[in-house]
């Protein structure tokens, strides 16, 4: 059995929600309320309901906030400073705060809150079923979506990526490495970019 962790990514700076927003806006859209909780709770929530340890959230813009809306969760904090500089800075800060006997990183965005707890189980049961795999991802409507899974013997790559990308570049070097699993979990392409989608 692997010992997969998950890293929540929550350090962006959000500016197309917050332009939308305007001055009324919280200091990040991972705050806004969404059914009674933060949004970026939602994801939490799912992944420590999920087999996944440890939970490790990727803070930057808005850090105190986004440390006030998860107070009282079980979770690990990993400070990001060159959070502006795109989403690789922050998946390369998770990475590096893992623990070394982790086998592998589910990667979950802090604005997905339909991604339950069953579809991280799901990937993390096939990661272990597949054990020469370097990533598994779900596919949704023939389109790849999130969270991804990435193991180990990938890690050193993603240090190798740059810009407001997250894992794709190493996914597209693994090649047929990444185990592809049809889901029709729609937790899997929702995310919330703007405040109508907030509130829709």
């Amino acid at each position: 059995m692997s010992n997969v962790a998950a890293i929540i990514l929550a350090a962006g700076k959000a500016s197309r929600f917050r332009a939308a927003a305007g001055d009324s806006g919280p200091a990040t859209k991972l705050v806004a309320q969404i059914e009674g909780r933060p949004l970026i709770a939602h994801a939490a929530a799912a992944a420590l309901a999920s087999k996944a340890r440890p939970i490790l959230v990727v803070t930057g813009h808005a850090d105190t906030e986004v440390r006030e809306s998860l107070s009282g969760m079980p979770l690990t904090f990993a400070h990001n400073p060159d959070f502006a500089q795109g989403m690789s800075t922050s998946l390369q800060t998770g990475i590096a705060a893992l623990p070394e006997t982790v086998s592998g990183a589910l990667v979950l965005l802090g604005d997905m809150p339909r991604v339950s707890a069953g579809l991280l189980d799901l990937l993390i049961a096939t990661f272990n079923a597949h054990p020469q795999a370097g990533a598994v991802v779900p596919v949704i409507e023939g389109r790849r979506g999130n969270p991804v899974l990435i193991a180990r013997d990938l890690f050193p790559a993603v240090a190798s990526i740059s810009g407001d990308v997250g894992a794709r570049p190493v996914l597209q070097a693994a090649g047929k490495r990444v185990v592809e699993i049809v889901v029709q979990d729609a937790g899997a392409a929702f995310d919330v970019d703007s405040p109508d989608a907030l509130a829709n």
